[in-house]
């Protein structure tokens, strides 16, 4: 593998931009409606922004500085007269509309309108949320983090989530949020996006409590496996201990066992390769303890 080196200092800004932007993906979308103090509404899509607590509940979304000219968002401008802000989750089936919210319209334009957006009121909050949106938070602005004094610099506009609203339509059998019912959309670099549903959505289980064995404790022939990936051993390695012997025992008894056993006994070579390209498949299936249980066999 070949690497490019690149140094901030001696690049433009928008060619670091279009890096890091390109780089550091998929990235959520804030679409963040605000208010001014004269009750103009503004509605503009940022991709700078996550959640960073749980108690306090806080979201942080930060709107650069325009690169060309230096001047400001209007959504920085408004939380800095009226400290309040609706954070609007963007589904799949509104990010053209949001796309097109984040057209640089003049100031007082509602993009409510301009998109086509239903504005309900907020509870809490003066700026008003996206009724089409599945997720609402309503935030205060506790601080705003000015990052830089040139163009594309950050503003960190972090918010404390007050109240919200969730789409009862979204939710699984434990109320909890279903990935594939919300259908996320995210930003890459330039005029990507990501859509957070289907065959790109897959779990993966959370480390052993007891503490997995690590990589370094798998069998020779498994972490200098030709055929399994880096993410195939640390499946593997997200075990507290491997098969006992007993199990060992039971699973190479099996008749089919016994059977590849012997048509491979020939052959090492053949075997491994059948043996991983086998427990790889069993680990595509989930069927972690199978999977085990094969590469401990032995012809």
């Amino acid at each position: 593998m070949t690497n490019i080196t690149i140094d901030p200092s001696v690049i433009s800004i928008q060619e670091m931009y279009t890096y890091m932007t390109g780089a550091v993906a998929p990235r959520p979308v804030a679409f963040a409606s605000t208010i001014d103090k004269k009750g103009n509404v503004n509605l503009s899509p940022f991709s700078f922004f996550n959640v960073f607590s749980a108690n306090p509940p806080i979201l942080i979304f930060s709107p650069l500085s325009r690169m060309r000219d230096n001047t400001s968002k209007h959504s920085l401008e408004n939380v800095m007269e009226v400290p309040e802000v609706v954070i609007n989750i963007v589904n799949y089936a509104m990010v053209e509309q949001m796309s097109l919210a984040s057209t640089e319209y003049g100031k007082g334009v509602n993009e409510f309108e301009k998109a086509g957006f239903t504005a309900s009121n907020a509870v809490k909050v003066k700026p008003p949320r996206v009724e089409e949106s599945p997720v609402a938070f309503e935030c205060k602005v506790l601080e705003v983090k000015k990052l830089g004094n040139e163009g594309g610099a950050g503003h960190l506009i972090i918010c404390e989530v007050i109240y919200a609203h969730i789409d009862d339509s979204i939710l699984d059998e434990n109320n909890a949020i279903d990935p594939h019912k919300l259908d996320a959309v995210a930003r890459l670099g330039g005029n990507w996006y990501s859509r957070a549903s289907g065959a790109s959505l897959f779990e993966i289980p959370k480390p052993v409590r007891n503490k997995g064995i690590g990589v370094d404790q798998l069998p020779v022939h498994v972490k200098e496996s030709k055929v399994l990936t880096g993410n195939n051993l640390g499946r593997l390695a997200n075990v507290d201990s491997m098969p006992n012997e007993a199990a060992i025992l039971a699973f190479s008894k099996s008749e089919t066992m016994q059977q590849y056993l012997e048509n491979f006994k020939k052959s090492n070579d053949a075997w491994m390769h059948w043996q991983h390209t086998t427990a790889q498949q069993l680990l595509e299936q989930d069927k972690l303890e199978e999977a085990w249980l094969l590469l401990l066999q032995k012809v």
